[in-house]
């Protein structure tokens, strides 16, 4: 009985292990069929910027959308009010209390940064891409950039399951961006006025 117990013991750690390893999927992978699959989604978001010295930090909050190819809306409500959106051609930032906005052209801005994996551009021509672990409850991936002298020194992405849950980025100048997303929905219909947008009467327009 003893040997069958352990027997028994033995198969069902045996078992265990190999459901384990089925149901874990790599997050490379996961990353992988975002980029693939997702061409929608919507949510909520807070980032946290650390400052190179590790000490400052500002945390920020709002909402986010994006529609692929190249369109996306950062919605910034807390502390203070920013809206980003590319609408397909440019990327336009508007600030309401200075009452200023300024747009690039997408191509130019979008470039080998974090933005192009929302927006849908192609990760993998600019990064090299690895499992990172487990942090947090997450599964992270690191993605470095091909590129010695970048923007980006450092890109992370995280899942909870299949289901996108952070973006950790690492500057040229040793800052770090955090940004944790809540509330994601993936897959929906989006107005198509979420990706316009025209400065009002009055601001100051700076194009590059």
């Amino acid at each position: 009985m003893r040997r069958l117990a352990r027997a028994c013991v033995g198969v069902g750690v045996a078992v265990g292990c190999l459901w384990s390893g089925l149901a874990q999927a790599d997050p490379v992978d996961n990353l992988r069929a975002f980029l693939r699959d997702t061409q929608s989604g919507k949510g909520r978001f807070t980032q946290t910027v650390t400052a190179a010295d590790g000490l400052r930090q500002k945390v920020s909050s709002g909402s986010f959308e994006f529609q692929r190819p190249n369109r996306f809306r950062f919605q910034y409500s807390q502390p203070f009010e920013q809206l980003i959106v590319a609408d397909g051609v440019k990327v336009w930032i508007f600030d309401p209390e200075l009452q200023q906005a300024s747009s690039r052209r997408i191509d130019t801005a979008l470039d080998a940064t974090p933005a192009a994996l929302l927006a849908g551009g192609n990760l993998e021509r600019d990064f090299t891409l690895k499992a990172d672990g487990t942090r947090d409850g997450l599964e992270w991936v690191l993605a470095q950039p091909k590129a010695r002298e970048g923007a980006v020194r450092e890109l992370k992405v995280a899942f909870r399951g299949k289901e996108l849950a952070a973006i950790e980025i690492l500057d040229g100048f040793g800052q770090r961006s955090l940004l944790r997303f809540n509330g994601f929905q993936a897959g929906v219909a989006l107005p198509r006025e979420s990706f316009i947008f025209k400065p009002p009467p009055g601001a100051d327009v700076i194009e590059q």
